[in-house]
C-alpha cells in the first residue's frame, strides 16, 4: 500500500511538473477536487476525446453525435430521477471530523482482500515457473477461494442494503469489518445518511423571477430528450446510436484521488436505442466493443477487468464496469448499462410528448430500450497517464524517467533539435518544423546538451526527437530517435513525416479493434 501511495504521489508530481495537471485557482491556495488541465495535458485530453469519437461515431454508420446544452429545464432531472434517487451514502467519523462514502470505504476493504489474492498468485507464480496456470489456481486453491468468497460476500451484502436503503445495514457491515478512519485509525462512525450531489444555480434576470435550476449531474438526459429531434432529422433507423461527450458537474463531498473523482468532470457516453427485448444480446455486443477500444491502447490486457453490477441503478436491468488497474488498484473507468425504456419512458410522462418509433419492419410504435456506454474522460487520462510513467534503469548504470504515452495520443509527435544553436543548424530545423506542423503537434528545443534535451522529450512522452547536425547541411539528413527503444537511425529529412504518421496514425490503432 505504500508503495502504490508513492507511485501515486509521483504521477500527481509529473503531471506538474511537465505541465499535464494543475490545481485550479492555485495562487488563491487552490479549489479542493477541481484541477486545470495545462499546455499537455490539454493536448493529451483533446487526443484522448478525439480516438473515442473516432472509434464511436465516425467509424459506425448508426450512431450520430450531438453537443447538448449544460443547462436543461429542471423538470428533466425530475424525470430522470437525479432530484429523488441522486444520492451518495455518507459517513462521518467521529474523531477525526473526516466524511467518507460508506461504499468506498466498503470496497476499498475488499481491495485489500483482493490485494492478498493477488500475492498468493504471484507467490505460485514464482514457485511454479513456466508451469503455471493462473486459472486453475484461481479455481483450486482454497486460500485464494476463501478470500473470494469472503469479498464476493461483503459486496452482495453491501448491493443489497444500497438498494433497499437500509442505511443501518451499510453501518452495520462497516463495523464488522472493523473498518476504522484512514485518517485516524478511529472506528467512532456517525449514521450513514444520503447527500444529493446535484449543484444547483438560478436563470433569470432578478431573484423574484428566477427559475431554479441545476448543472447537469450526467451528459446522458441531453440526448434522451433530443432523441426524436435526432431520429426524424437524420432519417435514422433502430438500432441507432447518439454520442455525446462534456461536462458535468457533481457536488462531490468525499472527492478525491486527484483527477479519478472530481467535482467539475468531463464524460464520453453514447446511448444506443433497440427494440425492446433485444437489450441483452446488444448489452454483451458493447462491452466487447468497448473493452477491444481500450486493448488497441496496448495498455495491457491485465490491467482490465469486468465487475458486474451487485446494486442495479433504478433504471437498469444489467449493468458492468471496465475497472482498470490504477496505482491505487482497480477501479470502474467505463460503465456499460442496459437502461430499459426507462428514460424516455419518464420523460414522455413527464413531458407529455410521445417518445416512440414507429418500427416499419414490425409496423408497430414502441418505447425504444437502451444500451449506454459511459466513459470518464478525466478518468482514461488518469489511466493512460499513469500507466504511461514509468523509470528505467539503463545499461550506465543510470535511470530515466519516461512517459511512454501511447504514440498517437501524445501531445507532441515530435521535437526538432538543432545540435548547437549556430552554423544554420536551427534554420534548417525550423524548416523542418514549418514541414510537419501541418500534420502534427511538433516543437523546437534548443536549451541545453542534446543528452538532456532527450531526457526532457522522454519525460514529457514526446514519440520522436529528430536531431540536425553538421552533416545535415551536407546531406540533408537527420538523426530520428525512438522514446521508447531509444533507437536512433540516420534518415532523409524527406522520409521523416512518412516515419512518425506510421507510428501516430489514428487508423492504425483503431484497427486493432478489428
Amino acid at each position: 500500500m505504500a508503495k502504490q501511495d508513492d507511485d501515486f504521489k509521483k504521477v500527481i508530481s509529473h503531471a506538474k511538473e511537465y505541465g499535464y495537471v494543475f490545481q485550479s485557482s492555485e495562487i488563491y491556495d487552490g479549489l479542493s477536487a477541481v484541477y486545470d488541465y495545462a499546455q499537455n495535458g490539454s493536448e493529451l485530453k483533446k487526443n484522448i476525446r478525439e480516438y473515442w469519437w473516432k472509434a464511436m461515431v465516425h467509424l459506425n454508420e448508426n450512431i450520430v453525435g450531438i453537443d447538448a446544452a449544460i443547462f436543461m429545464h429542471p423538470t428533466t432531472w425530475k424525470a430522470s430521477g437525479h432530484v429523488d434517487a441522486f444520492n451518495d451514502p455518507l459517513i462521518d467519523n467521529k474523531d477525526s471530523k473526516k466524511r467518507y462514502r460508506a461504499d468506498v470505504l466498503i470496497e476499498d476493504h475488499v481491495a485489500k482482500i483482493e490485494a492478498k489474492i493477488e500475492k498468493e498468485v504471484a507467490k505460485a507464480a514464482k514457485r511454479f515457473g513456466d508451469a503455471f496456470d493462473k486459472e486453475q489456481f484461481l479455481a483450486t486453491n482454497q486460500r485464494v477461494l476463501d478470500y473470494q468468497e469472503k469479498a464476493d460476500g461483503i459486496l452482495k451484502r453491501m448491493g443489497r442494503s444500497l438498494e433497499n436503503e437500509d442505511l443501518a445495514d451499510v453501518k452495520s457491515l462497516i463495523e464488522e469489518l472493523d473498518i476504522s478512519c484512514p485518517m485516524s485509525g478511529s472506528k467512532n462512525w456517525t449514521d450513514v445518511k444520503q447527500f444529493n450531489l446535484m449543484f444547483g444555480t438560478k436563470l433569470g434576470a432578478s431573484a423574484e423571477s428566477a427559475m431554479d435550476l441545476y448543472l447537469r449531474p450526467e451528459t446522458a438526459q441531453g440526448i434522451f430528450v433530443n432523441f426524436l429531434n435526432v431520429q426524424k432529422t437524420g432519417r435514422m433507423k433502430i438500432p441507432f446510436g447518439i454520442a455525446q461527450t462534456g461536462k458535468a458537474f457533481r457536488n462531490e463531498i468525499v472527492a478525491r484521488q486527484f483527477i479519478f473523482r472530481m467535482r467539475e468532470f468531463e464524460q464520453m457516453e453514447m446511448q444506443f436505442f433497440i427494440r425492446p427485448g433485444s437489450q441483452q444480446e446488444w448489452y454483451e455486443k458493447w462491452k466487447e466493443n468497448r473493452l477491444k477500444w481500450h486493448l488497441s491502447l496496448g495498455m495491457g490486457e491485465e490491467n482490465y477487468r469486468f465487475h458486474d453490477h451487485e446494486k442495479l441503478a433504478h433504471y437498469a436491468d444489467a449493468a458492468a464496469d471496465i475497472e482498470f488497474r490504477f496505482p491505487f488498484g482497480f477501479k470502474e473507468l467505463e460503465g456499460i448499462h442496459s437502461r430499459t425504456d426507462f428514460d424516455l419512458s419518464q420523460h414522455e410522462k413527464h413531458s407529455n410528448k410521445k417518445l416512440q418509433y414507429f418500427d416499419p419492419e414490425l409496423k408497430e410504435n414502441y418505447v425504444p430500450y437502451v444500451v449506454e456506454t459511459s466513459i470518464g474522460l478525466d478518468r482514461m487520462f488518469l489511466a493512460v497517464f499513469a500507466h504511461s510513467l514509468q523509470e528505467e534503469e539503463l545499461d550506465n548504470n543510470t535511470t530515466r524517467t519516461v512517459l511512454k504515452l501511447p504514440a498517437v495520443l501524445a501531445p507532441t509527435k515530435a521535437a526538432v533539435l538543432p545540435l548547437v544553436k549556430k552554423d544554420g543548424l536551427p534554420d534548417v530545423a525550423h524548416k523542418i518544423i514549418e514541414d510537419l506542423k501541418w500534420d502534427f503537434n511538433v516543437t523546437y528545443d534548443e536549451k541545453d546538451a542534446v543528452g538532456r534535451r532527450y531526457r526532457r522529450q522522454d519525460a514529457v512522452g514526446t514519440p520522436f526527437c529528430i536531431t540536425v547536425d553538421h552533416q545535415s547541411l551536407e546531406d540533408q539528413t537527420v538523426t530520428i530517435r525512438h522514446r521508447d527503444t531509444m533507437e536512433q537511425r540516420r534518415v532523409a529529412i524527406s522520409e521523416v513525416k512518412g516515419i512518425i504518421h506510421k507510428e501516430v496514425d489514428m487508423r492504425s490503432w483503431l484497427q486493432r479493434m478489428q
